[in-house]
């Protein structure tokens, strides 16, 4: 006998003792042993165990029996199956039993059994067993109608049982259902309620044609007009049915929305309670099937809103009469019978309300509508009488706040210049929502004095979202809102949640609003918050300060127009006594010890001069913050605003030890506080030169090398930028600089990442570098140091020098020329020399003429002939590179003197063909980069130039020539965009298709004069996708897809007849494959191929900025068909999906069945033996794709209620090659959105 064996006989034999202390401690010792993994029984102990657990559920100790219970935990995946078996068996006849206490601790064990019960693939078939077995019970159990409780525990364990195992049970759906059924008209409402939880579990898992059944069942007794109790049941059955069915109640709609309706004309409260509620499930699962209804439901709900037939609301008068007509018929038999307990009418207006927040939820595309309807009943409300409805109607409005500001940041992103000017800018909504600011706050301000908490704190919400989506619209209201404030901060009797919600809200009013506006009521403000500053609790002092931050900017706002006007002089001390005693405890919590330090350092930064004496014992707290390590970040952030702060405040009593303490910062690893440390340094180098001595700054210097690197170019960017503070406020400092920080900073220029704001920084360096006159560091040692490692000829030990860097030395170069012009004719010769001299390296060659091209865009080279001469030879070279180079050379001479070179360009273009593509970069340079005003006199001439070469046969010299056009059009729209368009009817399909990529250049991703001129006529532009031409609908579907993602807003309006061509484009068209004979092989070609392509990526493009103009279920059935498609196509509808998982998951969810079968098509794809490499990875990188998509799939909550999902998830689980697959996707990349950003198709 095994020792476990051994040990555990043992146990069962304590188990029978006569002493409950005994049993009690053998069954815990028993669950601990079943706890362990290692454990394993023989069948013998099995049994053994199972037979003496399920006689101590019988046992006289209630402890015991509990105990008992915990243990079928574990056991249930510690035995086999045939015993898990005996134990139900044993559990279900316990529950039918007459003892009471038996039935109930049955019931708690089969739970507890159900819940252990194992979903994966190996333990399916017990888990299926066993609950055939529960469930054959369970049904018997349901049809003993004498004893209700076991019905009631039979229901609440089937519940707990299709909640977790549904797909297990799908044998058994259609019974269930018949046995659920008849349960929904017992005569106890418990059995009733429990039946209808019990139908909701079925639905999600069960198939269509029993969902129908149900669906069918309650429509038929609904049709038979049932009494009131009995239709009560029926639709809260169907409200639960749509809540848990989702999409599938789409489908029957028709039918039963008519009879809900009928319902809510029956005079019985919570039946119509009932009926709002399938109202708000049917809205919420199927919004696009709910459309033709949304009127009637909406007229139903502002009827019932306000339903409220014993009182009368007499303050109103007015308002009175329209709230009574709805219930006139039912004053007469109400008066005697109601007395306040029995009103359910709150029930009603609650639902109504609550559905019209679904509403407006899921029908953004409603919204003015709904400020002309929804919002002033809403408001009408405000005076519900009823404390929970009314925290509803205010939640009601807060939705309807919060959709008008998710409509303004979106398209906020994408303003353009037409749409930004003025008021013209605001969103239509918006601007709706500011003529009812009046009276939201009439009706508000007195729900701020109320007594009860619920009220206010809904009050202070629905304010907070109204401050964020138009911020500024309270500022004539601020008089009606401030003593509710008030009140709110200083009655006794208030909590401390509601002080906080009161400033917080205060906070989000300061930020939305002026200063100027609050200085008037500072009297009535501050000693209230300066009260909550000295409260105990630390979440309402950290509060409070943010609070007293804000006023300490409105009593002295920094700007133009400053303090004017107002005193801030007698608050002054008030703020600082709290804030300083705050400041210096150091027993505080953490987020009060920061927000004391920042508050005080806006108020010296603010209010420096008029702490006095007081201010330097201050800074000397700071300075000891600065040391602590928790508080260090924030300190660094206080001392950097100090330091800048105009009032020039006095800090040489902390700087040396400042500046010590800050360079030994920039060794700690953390980032944040490195970034911070080096603004702080800048700001004190900048503001506070000329008190810091040069040796102060020795231990800063000595740490930047270090942070000047590529592996982190936002860091070296803030280096370099200080340094060149130095280099300007105290250039001795620098002296030797050269040995530490400037060997980095070159290596930084030649480094293939420099660019933007970086490489800004560099050369704003070298120019004050230059200047400060520093020894040894004069133009020429810099000028050799950038130039150098370009003139050594090229060898195979000699690292790769990337073409970024030819660009980054070039500007430095040009920069340096700038900062001393008297050197510039020097260095021009010189550099004409090496573009001239044969011998010397390539590198040095093109670096040259780079140099010469960027010295030449400040227009100091004049219209040298010399240049022109070397520059035109250089185009001829037969090297690639230097030809490029040259090119480049020429547009950035013409942009810095452009009568000098512009004819000349243009000239050379005409006559010489060979070095067209070369010249025409060049040209495109200029358009790019010269001021509208120098270009106007030219137009004319480059716009006839560009033409004769629009039907040019060579792809990439007609997409230069349609992108000078589009840049060109930029400069003159209103003249220009005309011409264009009339280029399209004139034009060969060529023409046409170089006007149509014109257009895309057009579209820039930034507020441009164009944009009210493009979106007029964009239409024509855009029926180009109607053309005969192949070449022409895919370039006009690039277009389109630029659109879409630089400027939604131009063809938000369009959609709707774009759309079918756009669809119409991802259908393969067999008359467009051909088969090519190649030697013995036959090869397919599909020439369609790159529309689809085109097409697929607008439909990409559009999920991002137009969601709200997309039928998805029609967009879904174009995904579908790509998922069958070209690889590429396929690589693209996954991330489509992926997207789509996250955007729209009803709808998903509705197609599920149909999407899943291509992406398990791809992912149990195996590719032929004898396949080329390139085949294999093609092959594994649509399989990660797909099942990166099939990872957002199983992200989106209840999918694996779809049967055919929770098979495919489950065969993913099992199958180790598909397992790994899916970990890596989920481990390293997320959802699969990383590739997003690699899909800017320009």
């Amino acid at each position: 006998m095994s020792s476990v064996s051994y040990h555990i006989s043992n146990l069962l034999e304590k188990m029978t003792s006569t002493d409950k202390d005994f049993r009690f401690m053998a069954t815990n010792d028993l669950m601990l042993e079943l706890q362990k993994d290692s454990i394993k029984l023989d069948e013998d102990s099995e049994r053994k165990v199972v037979t003496m657990l399920l006689k101590l559920l019988e046992d006289k100790n209630g402890e015991v029996q509990n105990l008992a219970v915990k243990c079928l935990a574990p056991l249930v995946s510690k035995v086999k199956e045939p015993q898990v078996e005996v134990m139900v068996d044993t559990l279900c006849s316990n529950m039918m039993s007459d003892k009471e206490q038996l039935r109930d601790i049955s019931s708690m064990g089969l739970k507890t059994v159900i819940a252990e019960l194992p979903l994966s693939s190996s333990g399916l078939t017990l888990t299926v067993g066993v609950c055939k077995k529960i469930t054959s019970q369970l049904i018997g159990a349901m049809g003993k109608q004498e004893d209700v409780s076991v019905q009631l525990e039979a229901l609440d364990i089937l519940s707990d049982m299709l909640g977790r195992l549904s797909g297990a049970l799908v044998s058994f759906h259609s019974s269930l259902l018949s046995s659920l059924l008849p349960q929904l008209t017992s005569s106890r409402m418990a059995v009733r309620k429990r039946s209808i939880l019990a139908l909701g579990h079925l639905v999600p898992c069960c198939s269509p044609a029993l969902f129908s059944q149900l669906t069918e069942h309650l429509t038929n007794e609904l049709a038979k007009t049932p009494p009131v109790s009995m239709a009560r049941t029926y639709i809260q059955c169907l409200a639960t049915v749509s809540r848990q069915g989702g999409h599938r109640v789409g489908e029957h709609l028709e039918k039963l929305i008519p009879m809900v309706l009928k319902f809510t004309d029956v005079e019985d409260d919570e039946l119509r309670e009932y009926c709002f509620q399938a109202f708000e499930a049917f809205i919420r699962s199927c919004p696009k099937e709910m459309s033709p209804h949304v009127s009637t439901v909406t007229k139903l709900c502002l009827k019932f809103m306000t339903f409220d037939p014993n009182y009368n609301y007499d303050d109103e008068e007015e308002e009175e009469e329209d709230s009574m007509d709805v219930e006139d018929g039912l004053d007469e038999e109400s008066d005697d019978e109601y007395s306040d307990d029995d009103d359910m009418s709150w029930k009603v207006r609650r639902s109504a309300i609550k559905c019209l927040e679904s509403l407006i939820q899921t029908r953004r595309d409603l919204l003015l509508s709904f400020f002309t309807s929804v919002c002033p009943a809403l408001l009408a409300r405000f005076k519900e009488r009823e404390e929970n409805v009314r925290a509803d109607v205010f939640s009601a409005f807060s939705s309807l706040l919060r959709q008008t500001r998710a409509g303004t940041s979106l398209h906020g992103l994408m303003k353009t210049g037409g749409e930004a000017a003025g008021s013209g800018g605001e969103e239509p909504a918006v601007t709706m929502l500011k003529t009812q600011v009046p009276l939201i706050v009439k009706a508000l301000h007195r729900q701020l004095k109320e007594k009860s908490i619920k009220s206010r704190q809904g009050c202070f919400c629905l304010l907070t979202e109204l401050a964020h989506t138009a911020p500024g619209a309270l500022e004539q209201h601020l008089p009606a809102l401030i003593p509710g404030i008030v009140f709110s901060l200083t009655d006794r009797s208030t909590s401390s949640t509601m002080r906080i919600d009161a400033l917080s809200f205060f906070h989000v009013l300061l930020l939305s609003h002026p200063p100027q506006a609050f200085q008037p009521h500072m009297q009535v403000l501050l000693p209230p918050v300066v009260a909550c500053v000295e409260d105990s609790f630390y979440k309402i002092t950290s509060e409070a300060l943010l609070v007293a931050l804000q006023l300490v900017r409105v009593m002295r706002p920094q700007g133009p127009t400053g303090g004017a006007g107002f005193d801030a002089k007698p608050f002054v001390r008030e703020v600082f006594s709290v804030t300083l005693k705050r400041l210096k405890a150091t027993d505080i919590d953490q987020e009060v010890k920061e927000r004391a330090i920042s508050c005080m350092g806006h108020m010296v930064c603010h209010l420096g001069d008029h702490l006095g004496a007081e201010l330097q014992g201050v800074l000397a707290i700071f300075l000891e913050r600065l040391k602590n390590e928790i508080t260090r970040l924030t300190a660094v952030r206080t001392i950097t605003l100090i330091a800048a702060s105009p009032l020039k405040i006095n800090l040489s009593s902390i700087l040396p030890e400042t500046l010590s303490v800050l360079g030994s910062f920039l060794r700690k690893n953390q980032r944040a506080l490195k970034l911070g440390t080096l603004a702080c340094l800048t700001a004190l180098v900048t503001h506070h030169a000329a008190s810091i001595k040069p040796a102060a700054l020795e231990p800063v210097l000595s740490e930047l090398p270090a942070l000047v690197d590529e592996s982190d170019m936002h860091v070296s960017q803030v280096s370099i930028t200080l340094l060149s503070c130095m280099a300007r406020a105290c250039p001795s400092s620098l002296s030797k600089i050269s040995s530490s920080v400037l060997p980095g900073v070159f290596r930084l220029v030649h480094s293939p990442l420099l660019q933007g704001a970086a490489l800004t920084a560099i050369l704003d360096f070298m120019q004050a570098l230059v200047l400060s006159k520093t020894s040894n560091l004069g133009y020429s040692q810099l000028l050799k140091s950038l130039t150098e490692p370009f003139k050594r000829p090229l060898s195979s030990d000699s690292p790769l020098i990337h073409r970024q860097s030819y660009q980054s030395v070039s500007r430095c170069v040009a920069a340096l020329s700038s900062s001393c012009p008297k050197e510039t004719p020097a260095t021009v010769a010189g550099l004409l020399q090496e573009v001239k001299n044969p011998g010397s390296p390539e590198s040095a060659r093109v670096l040259a003429l780079l140099c010469l091209g960027e010295v030449g865009r400040s227009g100091s080279l004049g219209g040298s002939k010399e240049v022109q001469g070397v520059i035109l030879e250089a185009i001829s070279s037969t090297n690639e590179e230097v030809k490029t180079a040259a090119s480049c050379a020429l547009g950035s001479m013409a942009v810095g003197s452009l009568n000098d070179y512009l004819p000349f360009l243009l000239k050379e273009i005409s006559t010489q063909p060979r070095r067209q593509y070369l010249l025409l970069h060049s040209l495109k340079e200029v358009i790019s980069a010269c001021p509208a005003s120098s270009l106007s006199p030219h137009v004319e001439s480059i716009w006839s130039l560009l033409f004769q070469h629009c039907e040019c046969p060579e792809e990439g010299t007609r997409n230069l020539v349609a992108e000078c056009l589009g840049k060109l059009t930029l400069v003159n729209a209103a003249q220009l965009l005309p011409r264009l368009k009339q280029q399209l009817r004139a034009g060969s399909p060529l023409a046409r298709s170089t006007v149509v990529t014109a257009v895309k250049f057009t579209i820039v991703d930034h507020p441009a004069p164009i944009d009210a001129l493009l979106k007029d006529c964009i239409g024509d532009f855009l029926r180009t996708l109607q053309d005969d031409d192949l070449n022409v609908r895919r370039v006009s579907l690039v277009m389109f897809n630029s659109a879409a993602h630089n400027k939604p807003s131009l063809i938000r309006g369009l959609l709707a007849t774009v759309l079918p061509h756009l669809y119409r484009e991802t259908q393969i068209r067999k008359d467009l494959i051909r088969e090519v004979e190649m030697g013995p092989f036959k090869h397919t070609v599909d020439d369609g191929l790159d529309v689809r392509k085109a097409a697929f990526e607008c439909m990409y493009t559009l999920l991002d900025g137009c969601m709200e103009g997309l039928d998805v279920l029609l967009f879904l059935d174009h995904v579908e068909e790509g998922l069958k498609d070209h690889y590429d196509i396929r690589m693209l509808t996954f991330l489509m999906l992926a997207r789509l998982a996250s955007l729209c998951p009803a709808a998903v969810l509705q197609r599920l069945d149909r999407l899943i079968e291509p992406l398990k098509a791809t992912c149990t794809t195996k590719v032929k033996a004898g396949s080329v490499k390139q085949e294999f990875e093609k092959q594994e990188e649509l399989r990660r794709s797909a099942m990166r998509a099939v990872a957002a799939l199983l992200a989106v909550p209840e999918v694996e209620r779809s049967p055919s999902m929770a098979d495919f998830a489950n065969q993913i689980r099992t199958n180790a090659d598909m397992a790994s697959i899916y970990q890596s996707v989920q481990g390293g990349e997320g959802g699969g959105m990383g590739p997003a950003e690699s899909m800017d198709m320009s």
